[in-house]
């Protein structure tokens, strides 16, 4: 198991009888479906945080349908290279890159940890071997230099918590969109569109890159399977549904997923 932290005290978590608890007397119960939620009511930046059930459920459809499965044998493989005894995938949303990443390294201890409650269940119906967290990214409740790697796939991360839970000569990979990343879909669905935030705006002190690459590859879509990709991201409620309806009749030719992945080292 992953070593945890209690979300108000920082001190360790023991697990007994089903229940986690501190030394301070804070407790945390595993729920029935096999997650435990360690995310403070003070630390949610809304009702209900993270992505809406729309937005998983068309995630989950497209992702199990195999189009982004060479960017899950990507990450996969940078992994196997330095076999990490201890991952947590931040962000992890429904689990699919998880289980995939713990199936593929079967001496790993993997943990996914998500902000949205409903998209954590979602990951447990996949997997009950997995570590399944309910916690925010920017309050990791990890203990500190306790894992050999950190995960992040489209999700916010925070330098601070990746150099604290990692140990020395972890590692952290980021996958994010390249300017180029399903452009041809957003240029059909805006009248402008805006430039891609940069992967790494600062490498902070005590992190180097040590891998830098791009996954490309052309992306051909059934309608079903372009209303879940327009339906899992932003693209969904930001464009118009006039312009979507027209590209799941009319189709997005020479779409290209363009996958940026950077893999960094704590010195």
């Amino acid at each position: 198991m992953l070593a945890l932290i209690c979300p108000h005290c920082r001190e360790p978590l023991t697990l007994a009888d089903k229940t986690w608890s501190c030394p301070n007397g804070h407790g945390y119960d595993q729920a029935r479906q096999g997650y435990l939620n360690l995310l403070l009511v003070q630390h949610k930046n809304s009702r209900r945080p993270g992505d809406t059930p729309a937005m998983l459920g068309c995630r989950q459809a497209f992702l199990d349908a195999g189009h982004y499965q060479p960017v899950s044998d990507e990450i996969n493989q940078l992994f196997a290279a330095r076999s990490p005894a201890h991952l947590l995938d931040m962000g992890c949303g429904e689990g699919y890159y998880t289980e995939r990443l713990a199936n593929a390294l079967p001496g790993t201890v993997c943990g996914g940890l998500d902000i949205s409650k409903d998209a954590v269940l979602k990951a447990c119906r996949r997997s009950r071997s997995t570590q399944w967290l309910v916690g925010s990214s920017a309050r990791l409740p990890v203990a500190d230099a306790s894992l050999d790697a950190v995960l992040c796939v489209f999700s916010p991360w925070s330098w601070e918590e990746c150099q604290r839970v990692l140990k020395p000569g972890g590692h952290a990979l980021l996958v994010g969109p390249h300017a180029d990343h399903l452009l041809a879909l957003r240029k059909n669905l805006y009248e402008s569109i805006h430039p891609t935030p940069e992967l790494i705006k600062a490498l902070p002190a005590g992190m180097q890159i040590v891998n830098d690459q791009t996954l490309r590859y052309d992306l051909k879509l059934e309608a079903a399977d372009l209303a879940n990709l327009i339906g899992m991201t932003p693209h969904g409620f930001r464009s118009r549904p006039e312009r979507q309806q027209a590209l799941l009749e009319s189709g997005v030719p020479e779409l290209e997923v363009a996958m940026r992945m950077v893999m960094l080292q704590r010195c």
